[in-house]
């Protein structure tokens, strides 16, 4: 039996291994600022999945004042270590002609180093009046998006 002790181990790490917490989770939850300088904030991410939260932008086409806009998303389930997620920003600075909305899809992630990062895709879609002028109405980019906190380190 002494010999069977180390293999039941063996077995009992591998099979149960999959049941203890990952070494890294990233949480969306918090304070975050991407390459831009914008700011967010992610409220409690909900059960189901589902967030809201604050956007601060730093950069804008609109002439009228920066204000904070509020965003709603979901966090793709079950929770995996590094999950992805997308959320909507409804800016609330703009207005007609050239209200826009913006969405987002990503990834949060933990380096190297054990910072988290969120690695982002989106589309801004502005308001056109017909058309013709679709060509001209949606924006694509991406952001990177480090903790607050870890940026004062």
């Amino acid at each position: 039996m002494v010999q069977a002790t180390p293999l039941l181990l063996v077995l009992f790490l591998a099979l149960g291994a999959h049941g203890l917490p990952p070494m890294w989770m990233c949480k969306l939850t918090g304070q975050w600022q991407n390459d831009l300088g914008s700011n967010m904030t992610i409220d409690e991410v909900k059960e189901n999945g589902d967030f809201t939260g604050k956007y601060f932008t730093a950069v804008s086409a609109s002439p009228e004042e920066i204000k904070e806009s509020p965003l709603v998303g979901s966090q793709r389930l079950p929770y995996w270590s590094q999950p992805t997620f997308g959320f909507t920003v409804h800016w609330n600075f703009t207005s007609s002609p050239i209200e826009s909305i913006t969405v987002f899809t990503g990834q949060c992630f933990v380096d190297d180093n054990g910072k988290e990062i969120l690695k982002t895709m989106w589309l801004l879609r502005s308001h056109v009046r017909s058309p013709r002028d679709d060509w001209k109405a949606t924006l694509v980019g991406y952001n990177t998006f480090w903790r607050k906190e870890d940026l004062m380190d």
